[in-house]
């Protein structure tokens, strides 16, 4: 299993609208390599119809093909622009937009004592994706107070398992990122995208990749 986020990080409504066109690409682009996707969470952007961040998981489903969640997931991983005028901004002359996607590894799980379980309602723009129950299980970490929602699955077991280890990835990243950058910043990526050097390049509002570029 493969953990990925996408994000606008703190980007304006347009990279929000980026995560939402991102997901759908990729949920295509899933399909076409058969590779099943579950979105654990989606947190909406400032505008209906947009994401501030999705976070997903995704597992090969062809047996011959175990490397295809993973070679998907690269494609998704570090900066991404987005090229098209502002939809909401008609005036506004910043056409670049944005986004950022990263690759989460397993982390060994973390003792229930140091986890606080809430059993809450599912809710978002998750669709299809989204269970409308109260199944849904906030895990937050006592220590750091960090919390993730999980609500992708039917059982409130399931949910609380995989909240579980989403919260055990997302501070093994946390730490991680405090060595390499030498301070404990409680974040998980730049506030900003990195300018330059994106790996996709997408254009216009079909969100069409830009290619030789």
């Amino acid at each position: 299993m493969i953990w990925l986020q996408i994000t606008a990080n703190t980007g304006p409504a347009e990279c929000c609208l980026a995560v939402h066109k991102a997901l759908k690409r990729l949920l295509q682009e899933a399909r076409q390599a058969q590779v099943e996707v579950n979105v654990i969470e989606e947190i909406p952007g400032p505008v209906a119809g947009t994401l501030r961040s999705v976070f997903l998981t995704l597992e090969s489903a062809d047996a011959l093909e175990p490397a295809a969640a993973g070679r998907l997931a690269r494609r998704w991983s570090g900066s991404l622009l987005w090229v098209c005028p502002s939809p909401y901004r008609p005036l506004h002359k910043r056409k670049n937009w944005f986004l950022s996607g990263a690759i989460y590894s397993a982390a060994a799980p973390l003792p229930d004592s140091e986890i606080r379980y809430t059993a809450t309602r599912a809710s978002g723009p998750g669709g299809q994706h989204v269970n409308k129950t109260d199944s849904a299980v906030r895990a937050t970490h006592v220590a750091t107070g960090l919390s993730v929602k999980v609500q992708s699955e039917r059982s409130q077991h399931a949910n609380k398992r995989l909240a579980g280890q989403w919260l055990a990835a997302r501070l093994a990243a946390l730490g991680q990122q405090a060595q390499d950058e030498g301070k404990a910043e409680r974040r998980l990526q730049h506030h900003h995208s990195e300018r330059g050097n994106a790996a996709r390049v997408f254009t216009g509002m079909d969100f069409k990749e830009q290619t030789g570029c």
